[in-house]
């Protein structure tokens, strides 16, 4: 049956389900109801948690390469003493602005695209909840990013650091708008971000597929809900920082104005009480692509799964209890300084927990050295080194030593881009044949990983002895006399090797898209839920809803995976089950394609962007923004509004 003659046949389909029907009926049916309208108006208005996915990782790594210009930019700057290639103002927007777009634009949002891809399709359903949030959250998200490298480009780039300290960018000393710009970008992001938590949340609790307890749950899908969870309990304290910044700096507010009455130290208990879980938002995703990567290249299932989804909550849990010690140059008391300095070495032991269990799941398997194994395995060796520089940093007189020195900038290149971009890139190369149908080569992947591990290694290491020799961190020039010119030429050679290495990357990747070698449906033989569908995933994922009953439901059931049937093929639905046990309760509506989701973006975005110039603008713009949320939750005598 075509999708023509579905459409024809609407009628007589209406409340029709899925059982007993042939796959072709059920494949043309399922294709028209869950299809995005072509054109302009299908790209802006659909709600298909693939595309939006697509989207935040693809502007995620454009943001990168911005972000990975203005960092080539300072090392060309800071390749030879006493030079004059870039000026002091440049220079304070190139490193707040590097900053800036690899935390909120690029890590965070990076991590949410890859869950919002792949936690629908491991859990076998067909979209995320709150597909519309899901849309809308995008939209919110690529505007704060466009906004704040628009006024870069007008020279109205933020420049007091990627957390902004008060009083530097207080009403005192933040001079322009270049702080409000900054301020407005991160409570966009953290909108972004929370909305995405709560669509995490929500699926993975309630639409797992039948049988999918929560012991049989695979270990992203895991680290997706441990993520979401400290984005929801961190992201809002910087929101609320942000926003009294912004009332400090445009109604007159005197939140952290000591002379009357307010507190600057304030604003870093508020920024760090969620900075440090915000590496752990990067970080514990990046361990669940490790943790789904190892078993199809070692074949066997990964060692420890208790010990390492209980690492994953225990880290999470403990990420709230570290942020002073980026403090510890505050004057702060010493017995608070030992509860955090204790608190940060604990972190290890979690840590260590998953390191011990993915080199026992490679002892005791075949391992197969292709490109996304070697990614991992690169990560093992740099984030041991970032976080063996983390537990000393943590001891407090290590840390007056050291602190903002270049040793704290290798530590946290270390820890982010050795503990998060190595196993990103190797869930690109693991996941880009399902996400495309075609294969990356795996020879330029070869070339890749050497050329991104050499020059990472040879870019940052040296970093640990500029920093023990003193060189601070956030100056745009050294003198002569201060012996620091070699290390810093070969820091800034080393990094264009490390270029080349994400060259070889984006070459690869725009080679295969065009001629890579077809996928097929699981071209890795691995064992988890999203490999059980066409490669790419059609719309609406899967033609029935899996049955899981082990946890490695592909191995175990290789030729015929068991379904449930009885959803309806003329309209949206998902199958919402028990929160332990995932027994199925109801079959729960999912939103259809809507043009107001974005917007009501645009009307939010326009409202942030004027309160920048005016506080009024709050109370004006909210009249469109609840025009366009009253249109959004409108109903419209539609299938998903029946009961």
């Amino acid at each position: 049956m075509s999708a023509a003659e579905v459409e024809l046949n609407a009628e007589e389909l209406k409340g029709i389900r899925d059982t007993g029907l042939d796959d072709a009926t059920l494949h043309a049916s399922l294709s028209e109801t869950w299809k995005t309208p072509d054109g302009l108006y299908g790209w802006l208005a659909t709600v298909d948690h693939k595309r939006i996915a697509q989207r935040y990782v693809v502007t995620a790594f454009l943001f990168l390469i911005l972000a990975g210009i203005s960092a080539l930019v300072m090392r060309l700057q800071l390749a030879s003493p006493e030079a004059g290639r870039v000026g002091p103002d440049l220079y304070n927007q190139l490193f707040t602005m590097h900053g800036t777009t690899m935390m909120f634009l690029f890590a965070v949002p990076m991590m949410e695209g890859f869950a919002i891809y792949l936690v629908p399709l491991m859990i076998g359903s067909r979209n995320v909840a709150f597909p519309r949030l899901n849309a809308f959250s995008y939209w919110v998200y690529v505007s704060g990013g466009l906004m704040i490298w628009v006024a870069f480009a007008f020279n109205t780039g933020a420049d007091a650091g990627w957390f902004s300290y008060v009083p530097l960018a207080g009403p005192e000393y933040g001079t322009g708008k270049r702080p409000d710009f900054w301020a407005q970008m991160v409570t966009y992001t953290e909108v972004s971000a929370l909305a995405v938590a709560v669509e995490v949340i929500a699926t993975v609790f309630k639409q797992r597929a039948p049988g999918m307890t929560l012991d049989r749950m695979p270990i992203y899908v895991w680290s997706a809900l441990v993520m979401a969870f400290i984005i929801l309990f961190a992201m809002p304290a910087v929101m609320v920082s942000s926003t009294m910044l912004i009332l400090d700096r445009l109604v007159g507010t005197q939140f952290f104005n000591p002379a009357s009455g307010g507190d600057v130290l304030l604003w870093q208990h508020l920024f760090w009480f969620f900075g440090h879980p915000e590496v752990y938002i990067i970080f514990i995703p990046a361990t669940g692509f490790v943790s789904a990567i190892l078993p199809a290249f070692v074949r066997r299932p990964v060692f420890g799964y208790l010990g390492i989804v209980l690492s994953l909550i225990g880290i999470g849990l403990l990420s709230f209890g570290l942020w002073v010690h980026h403090m510890f140059a505050t004057g702060l008391p010493q017995l608070g300084e030992s509860f955090f300095t204790a608190s940060s070495m604990m972190i290890a032991i979690p840590s260590g927990i998953q390191i011990f269990c993915w080199i026992a799941t490679i002892w005791g398997g075949r391992p197969i050295l292709a490109t996304p194994l070697l990614f991992v395995l690169g990560f093992i060796v740099t984030f041991v080194i970032g976080g063996l520089t983390g537990v000393m940093v943590a001891s407090v007189p290590l840390d007056l030593q050291v602190h903002d020195t270049y040793f704290v900038v290798a530590h946290l290149h270390y820890v982010l881009v050795g503990g998060a971009v190595f196993p990103l890139l190797g869930a690109v190369y693991y996941w880009f044949p399902k996400i495309t149908g075609r294969m990356l080569c795996e020879r330029l992947g070869k070339w890749n990983f050497w050329l991104v591990f050499i020059g990472f290694n040879a870019t940052f290491f040296p970093m640990h002895i500029l920093g023990l020799q003193g060189m601070p961190r956030r100056v745009y020039t050294y003198p002569l006399e201060s012996g620091w010119g070699g290390t810093n030429l070969f820091v800034s050679l080393c990094s264009l090797v490390l270029t080349a290495g994400f060259g070889v990357l984006f070459h690869n990747v725009v080679l295969s898209l065009r001629r890579g070698r077809l996928a097929g449906d699981n071209p890795w033989g691995a064992s988890t839920l999203e490999w059980a569908t066409a490669s790419p995933p059609p719309s609406y994922n899967f033609p029935r809803i899996p049955v899981v009953d082990h946890r490695e439901p592909l191995w175990k059931d290789a030729e015929v995976l068991p379904v449930a049937e009885g959803l309806r093929i003329d309209a949206r639905e998902v199958i919402a089950g028990t929160v332990a046990d995932a027994v199925p309760q109801i079959r729960q509506p999912s939103a259809d394609n809507s043009i107001w989701p974005f917007l009501a973006a645009i009307a939010v975005g326009v409202a942030f962007l004027a309160s920048i110039y005016t506080p009024w603008a709050v109370v004006w713009g909210s009249l469109p923004v609840a025009v366009t949320f009253i249109g959004w939750f409108w109903p419209k005598a539609i299938p998903e509004d029946e009961e």
